[in-house]
């Protein structure tokens, strides 16, 4: 994601939420235990966090619910994420 689809993603939720809030984080990732640890650690434990594999377990996707207090905290998630080998964002 570039510096400049951030800012767009950023202002769409300026736009379209209220803080504080619940926010859904919505990732795919190779079934690997050390990536899938990456991504849940991307989370307080306060999370509601769900994982589910794909059909032939070479996917698994990983939903997260949690309370953010401003646009930058969801914004830093995916900026964490980034650096995760093989994560795809929904």
């Amino acid at each position: 994601m570039t510096e400049e689809e951030m800012e767009r993603f950023r202002q769409k939720l300026i736009e379209s939420m209220t803080f504080p809030s619940v926010y859904m984080f919505k990732f795919i990732i190779t079934s690997e235990h050390r990536n899938i640890a990456l991504v849940e650690n991307l989370f307080g434990a306060e999370a509601d966090i769900h994982t589910k594999e794909s059909g032939k377990g070479k996917y698994t996707s990983v939903t997260a619910k949690q309370v953010v207090m401003n646009v930058d905290e969801i914004i830093d998630v995916y900026k964490k994420a980034l650096h995760i080998k093989g994560v795809m964002f929904l």
